[in-house]
């Protein structure tokens, strides 16, 4: 059952995806931030297809905390889509607050080279 907080984070996600899309030259990217991981995609809505991916579990599990991890997994999406050949994207917080987490994986991706 889903409680208060979710159903309020559904709305605003359906709300943001009613503005933002993807496309091949400028795909979304996206954040998914669960107890304990973050996961960020590289999405192409025109085809329904994922470019790039990367999370937490990738990154060395020793730092010190979640926000220098979110950060680095910042960084890897953002030299995983460089390496594909992109260089803009379209966030997409996916209804979460940005502060913290999602702001470190934001300003981590802005650091590797994504422009958004």
């Amino acid at each position: 059952m889903a409680t208060q907080k979710d159903l309020r984070r559904l709305r605003i996600k359906r709300s943001i995806r009613a503005k933002i899309s993807g496309t091949a030259g400028v795909p979304r990217l996206t954040v998914y931030r669960s107890n304990t991981a973050i996961y960020a995609q590289l999405v192409d809505d025109d085809k329904g297809i994922t470019l790039a991916s990367a999370s937490s579990i990738e990154v060395d599990k020793k730092k010190s905390n979640n926000v220098t991890r979110s950060k680095e997994v910042g960084k890897l999406v953002a030299s995983k889509a460089l390496a594909a050949g992109i260089s803009k994207v379209v966030f997409d917080r996916n209804g979460y607050l940005y502060h913290g987490n999602v702001k470190a994986l934001a300003d981590g991706a802005r650091e590797g080279g994504l422009n958004f």
